[in-house]
């Protein structure tokens, strides 16, 4: 996550600033800059969202860089995440609708390809948990990497969510039927 970050886009209304992990990943075999928001593996710091783990790395970090984002640029009304980082939204919503971080105040969230972590140690943002905070999530039926059960499985723990189910794999969709799917979805945040 950038200590400044980035306006990329004015789209409905709504600014979007882009913010990035700073945790980098280092998977044997594969080039190119690859970002985590915590680690599965702690010890070759990589990330699997189906491997299960006692604990993981970098979350606390990941957790305070949002926290400084959000103090030193925000507020912000919503916050929207792809795959892991989708699976960072429905953690910090938790914290949210749980009480335990007074800094996150979001008034709608959108997750793509979203999941819960496999990881014990973050199970608590998850049990008993209600939360009210309006969500959208998207999911693909082909989706390889978070296959559409793992996203399924995060729909319990929002109050009325809405879903957007395309028929592709691992991406954000935006076509002119899901733009006004996401169109309709912001509205009522205007």
């Amino acid at each position: 996550m950038t200590v400044k970050g980035e306006e990329v886009a004015d789209m409905s209304g709504f600014k979007l600033f882009y913010h990035e992990s700073q945790l980098q990943e280092k998977p044997a075999g594969v080039d190119g800059d690859q970002r985590g928001w915590w680690f599965s593996d702690s010890q070759n710091c990589t990330f699997d969202a189906r491997q299960e783990c006692e604990s993981s790395l970098g979350l606390e970090q990941s957790l305070e860089a949002v926290r400084m984002a959000v103090k030193n640029l925000g507020p912000f009304d919503g916050i929207l995440g792809f795959s892991q980082g989708a699976a960072l939204v429905a953690m910090l919503c938790s914290l949210q609708g749980q009480k335990l971080e007074a800094t996150f105040n979001f008034r709608f969230a959108i997750l793509v390809a979203g999941f819960r972590s496999a990881c014990a140690q973050h199970q608590y943002l998850y049990k008993g948990v209600n939360v009210m905070v309006p969500s959208l999530h998207v999911f693909g039926q082909d989706d390889k990497v978070i296959p559409e059960q793992m996203s399924q499985d995060l729909l319990p723990l929002f109050q009325g969510a809405h879903v957007l189910n395309h028929q592709g794999g691992h991406f954000v969709p935006a076509s002119s039927a899901h733009k006004h799917i996401y169109q309709e979805f912001l509205k009522s945040f205007q």
